[in-house]
């Protein structure tokens, strides 16, 4: 595997984890930095269209009214099932879009598991951290988790793109995290239940 391949990989973990807490928001941040041509070669030919300005003002409206609704209470939880399979596909688009591999089934077999799979289990994160929040607040301090999540997503996303290698190792770092505290969550609820 090239050096090229890697920084793709990396750079795809990043915005795709960022997706796990705002479907909308990393791909804003990547249409903008597409259009103006911040970082040329980031995007390869068969997604240009996410640099469009038709792209943009549909990711800026999503972001808009995704990040209103999560302070919303109770939209912000029923906001989480309909999220959860939209990060899926979007953290797997922005992976995909990433990576500089000719062969299409490996490209998007590459970008569905490193992208669909980073941001499927950082947003299955944010939704046991929003029940919690809400079981334990009756979802006063879930504007509170919105806000970070809403930090977390700009922030990762921006520095993705400025800091793909080290962004990318936090990312990985995180999807691990959240991913071994979602296991042992389901095990709990599954004892629970027997």
């Amino acid at each position: 595997m090239n050096w090229e391949i890697i920084m793709a990989l990396l750079l795809g973990l990043g915005l795709s984890a960022s997706c796990g807490f705002r479907v909308f928001v990393p791909l804003l941040v990547t249409a903008v930095a597409t259009h103006f041509g911040w970082f040329p070669g980031m995007i390869h030919n068969q997604f240009a269209w996410m640099g469009t300005l038709p792209a943009i003002i549909a990711f800026g409206s999503a972001s808009v009214l995704e990040i209103l609704g999560y302070y919303i209470p109770v939209v912000d939880n029923a906001l989480d099932a309909v999220a959860s399979p939209l990060a899926v596909i979007a953290g797997a688009l922005l992976a995909t879009s990433v990576l500089p591999i000719d062969n299409d089934l490996l490209k998007w077999g590459l970008g569905i598991i490193v992208g669909g799979g980073s941001a499927g289990i950082v947003q299955s994160g944010t939704v046991f951290t929003r029940l919690l929040s809400s079981k334990a607040t009756l979802t006063t301090g879930n504007a509170v988790v919105s806000t970070g999540e809403n930090v977390a997503a700009t922030a990762g996303a921006l520095l993705s793109l400025i800091l793909p290698i080290i962004t990318g190792i936090a990312a990985l770092i995180l999807v691990l995290v959240m991913g071994r505290y979602a296991v042992k969550r389901f095990r709990k609820m599954k004892i629970g239940e027997s």
